[in-house]
């Protein structure tokens, strides 16, 4: 968000179309564009034969072999958008499309010769090359007139072989199993040898990990982050097209029913800039998270105006190219904005960016298709502050229209396998809050976690508990709950913090049941603000912290109930920090501490706010005197917002350990 902005023709000379597209300029020629520059960005990095693309970076623990097939799958799947978007023909002038056609059947035929140097690596049981191989399929599906129709037999036969390596091989029981739907659809639609009972069991798990609502979680657990949208939404909009008239049209009627429902949700994921909010894993996607908006128009199965699905979609895109992506080589990065490790996974290698490319499915759309041609609808932050409670994943979305932030109050997804006991956590999934205009600390591997967004019981060595496992409570209107152990599973008597977050506008109210043991502090920590030109500043007081960045960004952190001891209410901390966020180089989170934790049950109420509204972020502080948490007779808790909204914790979410009844399943 803090990186340097260039205009919107800085990288071509297509001028902003503000008429067609009054929100970002955006239009079909833009995307065509951009595509352009991405895939000719790779270039350099091709092998002679083009099967594959050794691009710098880390190497993912598949290895670099396997990385070299991931740079040419992905990107093709990037260039059989443009190619099939354009029919397959190129302007007068310039020989765009003719070029990737040869280029990407060049690859292939090299890449599936087991006798040449750049041949490809097998697809084998939970292998990374099947999750490349369902790029490869969908490209030769959607270029099937002008590649695949005109390779010569012996390579088609390869390619096959290839892509047979699936058939009867065990995939990760996650959104892996779709990627053997796609391949095996795809050899069933050129008579190889597949098995229906594999596509058929692919898409049956589907309704396994569905919850409702259009969320589903990927594979067991509750896994709920982008993958929702990258692929358990996007890859059965694929099968439908190659399956064509084999598709179960019961089957396809009911993806397109849940599509249709996330879409009503997602619309909500994005800033008024176009920033997606920072939550899950993969986030190295970036616009990505664009993908299933075009799926949605493409399969008539979206519940949004197509203004407004090129709004959100064109948005997304020219937030990052705004602030400078792909970078000065043309080639994206492992990162955000600028190059940033710790916002990958180990699974991702130097060309694991380019499933980007899933952004570019709306070129698959004729031009004279409304999404492209009917103007830019603003899209719901751009109207008015919003508040959206999703049952199924444990969220919260509220956004507010003076700013443009989108805000994630997470309490329910954890990415944490249902057993055994977790022995880890991620800093992407285990945070109260997560939003478009920042990004959780995530500091190097083996350094202890950031403080944002949390609430732990710190040891008196200075170790500090984490949020692991979350259990979900409810998630309904304004209010979302949940509680997790301190203490690993199993312990008897665990630790337990039980947590209700009610939200207003800007404005979240946290209210904790703590019940641990004697001797730990209590710390919890406000958002993360970072940026690039300087370290935030930080102001603190009695029982309140605050951080801004220079653009304004505004985060603060104000005791409301249960943070003042013997001698008086502490006064608030900042937390700096240094390359530890992707947003930016400097990072601070506001802090409060209580220092003498007495142990058994306590109760502590916080008023967390993020803001960049240039009306509340210089009398935050003042405003918060405005705001109360006050217990009643009835042991509810009573929430008062600073301009006079109140609303209600009922008692049966603050007990310890809370009532079985309430806790979703």
């Amino acid at each position: 968000m803090t990186a340097p902005r260039r205009p919107i023709d800085s990288a071509s000379p297509l001028r902003p179309d503000l008429r067609l597209s009054p929100f970002t300029g955006y239009t079909r020629a833009h995307w065509e564009a951009h595509a352009d520059k991405l895939l000719d960005g790779l270039l350099p990095h091709a092998t002679p034969g083009l099967a594959q693309y050794r691009l710098p970076g880390r190497t993912g623990i598949a290895g670099a072999w396997s990385d070299g097939l991931e740079g040419y799958a992905r990107s093709f799947l990037l260039a059989s958008f443009r190619i099939a978007g354009a029919q397959g023909r190129d302007v007068p002038g310039r020989t765009v499309i003719s070029n990737l056609v040869n280029r990407y059947a060049a690859g292939l035929a090299a890449g599936t010769d087991p006798r040449h140097p750049e041949h490809w690596p097998r697809i084998t049981d939970r292998s990374q090359p099947m999750v490349e191989a369902a790029s490869v399929a969908i490209a030769l599906h959607e270029t099937r007139t002008w590649l695949w129709d005109h390779l010569a037999d012996p390579v088609k036969q390869r390619v096959a072989a290839w892509l047979g390596g699936f058939v009867g091989a065990r995939p990760n029981d996650s959104n892996w199993r779709l990627f053997q739907v796609i391949t095996e659809e795809f050899l069933a639609s050129i008579g190889a040898p597949y098995r229906q009972c594999e596509i058929d069991a692919g898409l049956a798990r589907l309704d396994d990990w569905y919850g409702g609502y259009g969320w589903y979680t990927d594979g067991a657990g509750r896994k709920f982050d982008y993958y929702n949208a990258l692929a358990l939404h996007l890859y059965p909009v694929f099968w439908e097209r190659i399956a064509g008239d084999r598709a179960d049209t019961a089957l396809v009627a009911s993806h397109r029913a849940r599509l249709r429902a996330f879409l009503e949700s997602h619309q909500h994921f994005f800033g008024s800039d176009g920033a997606p909010v920072h939550q899950g894993r993969s986030l190295t996607y970036r616009y990505a998270t664009a993908a299933p908006l075009w799926a949605g128009a493409l399969v008539d199965a979206s519940p949004l105006p197509p203004g407004r699905t090129r709004r959100l979609a064109s948005g997304a895109l020219k937030h990052f190219i705004d602030r400078g992506v792909p970078g000065d080589e043309g080639v994206l990065s492992l990162g955000w904005y600028r190059p940033f490790l710790p916002v990958t996974q180990a699974y991702s290698g130097p060309a694991s960016p380019y499933w980007a490319g899933k952004a570019f499915l709306g070129l698959l759309l004729p031009a004279e298709h409304p999404a492209w041609t009917a103007p830019e609808e603003p899209s719901p932050i751009d109207v008015a502050d919003q508040c959206l409670a999703l049952p199924v994943p444990g969220w919260l979305i509220h956004s507010t229209a003076s700013d443009g932030i989108v805000r994630l109050v997470n309490h329910g997804s954890d990415r944490l396998p249902p057993s055994p006991a977790p022995s880890h956590h991620s800093p992407h999934y285990s945070r109260f809050a997560y939003s478009s205009a920042t990004a959780p600390e995530t500091p190097p591997e083996g350094e202890p976690d950031g403080p944002d967004n949390h609430i732990a019981l710190v040891e008196p060595a200075g170790s500090a508990t984490v949020r692991g496992r979350i259990h979900p409570l409810h998630a309904v209107g304004s209010q979302a709950a949940s509680w997790h152990a301190t203490s690993p599973e199993g312990t008897e008597n665990p630790s337990v913090i039980v947590t209700t977050s009610v939200v207003h506008g800007p404005w979240e109210m946290r209210v904790h049941r703590i019940q641990g043991p004697p001797g730990a502090s209590v710390q919890e920590g406000g958002w993360a603000v970072a940026g690039d030109e300087a370290p935030p500043v930080e102001e603190t007081g009695p029982g309140w912290a605050l951080a801004r960045r220079a653009d304004g960004l505004t985060t603060a952190l104000i005791g409301m109930l249960g943070w003042d001891e013997d001698d008086g209410v502490p006064a608030g901390a900042v937390d700096q920090a240094r390359n530890r966020s992707a947003v930016g180089m400097f990072s601070a989170t506001p802090l409060l501490r209580l220092s003498r934790y007495p142990g058994g049950s306590r109760l502590v109420a916080t008023l967390v706010v993020l803001t960049a509204d240039p009306e509340l972020r210089d009398a935050v502080v003042k405003l918060s005197r405005l705001a109360h948490a006050h217990p009643t007779s009835d042991g509810s808790i009573e929430v008062a917002f600073p301009d006079g909204a109140t609303a209600r914790i009922g008692s049966d979410l603050l007990t310890t350990p809370p009532a079985t009844s309430r806790v979703m399943h």
